[in-house]
């Protein structure tokens, strides 16, 4: 959005907490960029609002934009289907219409009687590869005899606080057992000198990736993967993957009533089966990750099987361009504020 010149307020790693106790913390600062976001509502009198994600951030400013008159557009919905089901009432007293990236969510939303509908993922938009594979490794130094294993721990520090002292372990017990290389791609609101401080003192063998974030993904044998959005950019690429997520054990014991989903990772959801492994919380061990990559590695079968079902989910979420047709939804919400 800033390199299409739009006019940036905060950014949005200024909003990137996960779970109630890291929250806790940066509650005062959430709330000032809270106050001072509705002032700016205020004074500039926009024409609709376009709400991206954000929920526990974007739920709380949509009532003060509804209250001013002003039309709401929501791009990408709350993950209702899996846990706070409540926020649909929210959401139907304040969001003119939702704008959904997965074809099963329209469901709960036609039986909730909220206006939305099924955009497409943006994600099938950003699938373009800009080296080969021989470029990639030769501008990596990899060796195109090794497997490769491909890290991303989070985009959050704190999902690297909790990922990378289990990760760092596994990886080095895999490179014993396998004489693999491994890459990983630096997301781009993380600093390289946090990132490196969870890795051993001779880095050498760690390539951080600052760019080629998509091909250090498809070019890699194996995804060691956090959940979220990467997962379902792995399924997308092909590349069979372990999805795995730890976050504090007081956050996570809170939270666990209620989640209405027994799979976490979106592919497994999309799949409708555990299609990939999942290793949440106490299962996320060292051993655990060593057990599972040395599972996938040594049998082609899991990873053809892995591979038919990325298939199906690409399928699912059919040809349609999420961005376009956000556009298109901006443009008939104010059109009809208008006419």
């Amino acid at each position: 959005m800033k390199e299409e010149g739009v006019s940036l307020l905060y950014s949005i790693q200024d909003l990137s907490h996960v779970g109630v106790f890291e929250i806790l913390s940066h509650l005062p600062r959430l709330k000032r960029i809270l106050s001072n976001i509705k002032h700016e509502v205020e004074r500039r009198k926009p024409e609709a609002a376009v709400l991206i994600d954000s929920p526990d951030f974007n739920l709380r400013l949509v009532k003060s934009i509804k209250k001013l008159g002003i039309p709401v557009l929501y791009y990408i919905s709350p993950t209702v289907w899996a846990w706070r089901k409540g926020r649909l009432k929210t959401i139907k007293k304040y969001v003119d219409k939702m704008l959904l990236i997965f074809p099963f969510e329209a469901k709960i939303y036609q039986q909730a009687g909220i206006p939305a509908e099924y955009v497409g993922h943006p994600l099938l938009e950003r699938m373009n590869l800009s080296l080969s594979r021989e470029e990639f490794y030769q501008k990596y130094h990899l060796s195109p005899d090794k497997k490769t294993i491909c890290l991303l721990p989070g985009s959050r520090q704190s999902e690297i606080k909790y990922h990378m002292p289990i990760l760092t372990p596994a990886v080095q017990k895999i490179e014993e057992e396998w004489g693999i290389q491994h890459v990983l791609p630096l997301a781009e609101n993380l600093d390289v000198e946090y990132l490196s401080s969870f890795l051993p003192p001779d880095q050498a063998h760690t390539n951080i990736l600052t760019e080629d974030r998509l091909e250090g993904m498809a070019y890699s044998d194996l995804i060691l993967s956090s959940c979220g959005t990467a997962n379902l950019e792995a399924a997308l690429l092909g590349v069979p993957f372990i999805a795995y997520y730890r976050i504090s054990p007081l956050t996570y014991s809170l939270g666990i009533p209620f989640v209405r989903t027994r799979t976490y990772s979106i592919v497994n959801i999309l799949a409708g089966s555990k299609i990939i492994p999942e290793l949440i919380q106490k299962r996320f061990t060292s051993d655990n990750i060593v057990n599972e990559t040395r599972n996938i590695l040594q049998s082609e079968q899991t990873r053809a099987r892995m591979k038919e079902q990325f298939q199906k989910i690409r399928g699912t979420l059919g040809e349609r361009k999420a961005s376009q047709n956000a556009a298109k939804e901006l443009e008939k919400l104010l059109f009809l504020n208008y006419s």
